[in-house]
């Protein structure tokens, strides 16, 4: 990390105008003198502290989502690809020199560490400059401040839910810093700084709360910097980083989120959209009165206008790879829709064959796909589930022994899955095959922050009134019944956290809330399939293990530091995460 702090590249801020090339040191770099006395350079590098926005979604490796080494998924590459991240990681080959999901070919900014530092540089390059800079336009100056403080607590948010608490920096290092010097805070002084930046940017008058014009696609707004906010404070009070279990952490939690939705819903400014599945497959419509009021941020991918409209059955054209697969767990985790209560409650034995049946909610083990949540058949594809544009005809899924998208236990390949389901969730099944989905990743939007409010305002006070209608709110956008009044607050924990785990499903919230939960153990040993068997008209189901993992124990709750910065900053040798 010394070099990296220490160097600025600034190649990237070179622009051509119309008619001349700004002047360039004989080396080839701009000073950062230089950049900032011109107004275009320095509007250029605020660019490039936003270049530092990582790409997410698939691109962890080559069309890897991180749910595939979750709960929710496995890797269909498993047993096919060795270099692939899921291979390495169910094995536990993460080490302080080496992160598998950094592992191949992925996105831009796959190498957090190195990233979000870089970002957190930058952001304090241009807040150290932007005061003096040649900025003529005064309200231009404090967005762009407002904008840059956002961003540095983004890249602050993000490092620390992966590697735990970070020096927190708001100078660039200069020549001669003593990196000897530099101190592991405690989690709390983090989220202490990232909400006071948070708090400076939503403030400041220039920023706006939502963007309205399609050029300005991609900046931060204030909702922003609310998210933020409202998911640092949250991770701030769970049980990883909150061991005492502070009543006054939740409360902090509870009214930073319950705020947010206040500002962000007041107005009709922000709500949720009304259809959940078609929510993820097109981008937000950016003007002043668009349809989709629910997006606060969706990442554009570098080198990718959009997702792309993957195949993901054996039986269309052209498909060469099921990615990932859902599992039985997450299958298991959704409610039935007649009654509202869960279909599975739990399981007799640690391997998770012996399902305990909910007998109060309606679900039939012989037809285990009927009548549940809708946000499981807009996720989910499943034995007998219809898609309707395979060479423009209707398609019956058929995962069944022997079916044309027959589920494969042996010898794996990556065409077909490895679980018994496949993934819908961003496929849009109008789209032809090769077209691509008009969608980005929706890094924050609103139903998370009703999440994170039903949560904290249970753990704080119980289950509330203002912590039911939160949760009920999102259950009535795809007309789920109400949870059920009078539960305890033990009981409505259960349920705000299956809540989250079907609502924001493969959305990389699962990997980080069992780390912040402190639940690995239970979730992360093993996942499960569904194998169907076909006898004439009938089906039957079994239930079988597909996966055993070995990242479970409890070090894996946070990332270790690299050891190319534990070799020059004694403290972090010193305070060398734990099990590392």
């Amino acid at each position: 990390m010394k070099n990296k702090i220490l160097y600025l590249f600034v190649s990237a801020l070179v622009i051509i105008s119309c008619d001349k090339a700004l002047d360039i040191t004989p080396d080839g770099r701009l000073t950062l003198e230089d950049v900032f006395k011109d107004e275009h350079q320095t509007e250029a590098y605020l660019n490039t502290v936003y270049s530092s926005i990582p790409s997410y979604s698939y691109y962890y490796h080559f069309f890897t989502y991180i749910a595939g080494v979750t709960d929710e998924c496995q890797d269909a590459a498993v047993g096919n690809t060795p270099g692939n991240i899921a291979n390495l990681w169910i094995t536990g080959a993460m080490t302080p020199d080496f992160n598998p999901l950094e592992n191949g070919p992925g996105g831009h900014g796959k190498k957090h560490y190195d990233t979000f530092w870089a970002g957190i540089r930058n952001a304090n390059v241009f807040l150290e400059n932007v005061e003096t800079a040649n900025i003529p336009n005064d309200k231009n100056r404090e967005r762009y401040k407002a904008e840059a403080l956002i961003l540095r607590a983004f890249y602050y948010l993000e490092l620390i839910k992966q590697y735990g608490p970070m020096p927190i920096v708001t100078k660039p290092f200069g020549p001669a810093f003593d990196y000897t010097t530099l101190i592991r805070p405690t989690f709390q002084e983090c989220t202490d700084f990232i909400v006071n930046d948070c708090d400076e940017a939503i403030a400041n008058s220039y920023l706006p709360l939502r963007i309205t014009l399609e050029p300005e696609r991609g900046r931060f707004s204030k909702a922003v910097a609310y998210a933020i906010k409202s998911q640092a404070l949250l991770y701030n009070a769970s049980p990883l980083w909150n061991p005492e279990n502070s009543t006054a952490k939740w409360q902090a939690a509870s009214t930073a989120s319950e705020e947010a939705l206040s500002k962000l819903t007041d107005g009709g400014e922000y709500e949720l959209f009304p259809d959940y599945e078609q929510y993820f497959f097109s981008s937000s419509d950016i003007n002043p009165s668009p349809r989709d009021r629910e997006t606060i941020l969706e990442i554009k991918a570098t080198g990718h206008p959009s997702f792309r409209n993957t195949n993901a059955l054996p039986s269309m054209p052209g498909q060469n790879n099921a990615g990932i697969t859902p599992t039985q767990e997450l299958v298991d985790s959704y409610d039935m829709l007649g009654t509202g209560e869960p279909a599975i409650l739990g399981y007799n034995d640690e391997d998770h064959l012996e399902p305990i049946i909910n007998t109060n909610s309606g679900y039939d083990p012989a037809n285990p796909y009927d009548g549940r949540d809708p946000r499981f058949y807009a996720t989910v594809w499943y034995n007998g589930a219809l898609l309707d544009n395979i060479a423009g005809k209707i398609h019956v899924v058929e995962t069944f022994l022997g079916g044309a998208d027959a589920l494969k236990k042996t010898p794996p390949n990556k065409n077909n899955t490895h679980t018994g389901y496949y993934l819908r969730k961003f496929h849009d099944p109008k789209l032809q095959n090769g077209q691509n989905a008009q969608s980005r990743w929706k890094k924050y939007h609103l139903a998370e922050i009703y999440l994170n409010y039903a949560e904290a305002e249970n753990e704080a006070n119980g289950p509330t009134v203002e912590a039911y209608n939160a949760i009920n709110k999102i259950r009535e956008r795809v007309g789920m019944p109400n949870l059920p009044a009078g539960l305890s607050k033990d009981e409505f924990r259960k349920r705000v956290r299956n809540e989250r785990r079907v609502e924001l499903v493969i959305e990389e919230h699962r990997f980080w809330d069992v780390r912040r939960w402190k639940i690995l153990d239970q979730t992360d040993k093993l996942v499960t399939g569904m194998e169907v068997i076909k006898n004439g008209d009938n089906f039957e189901y079994e239930r079988f293990v597909t996966e055993r993992r070995n990242a479970w124990q409890d070090k894996f709750l946070i990332f270790p530091i690299p050891i190319k910065d534990t070799s020059i900053i004694p403290d972090f040798n010193d305070n060398q995460n734990p099990g590392w």
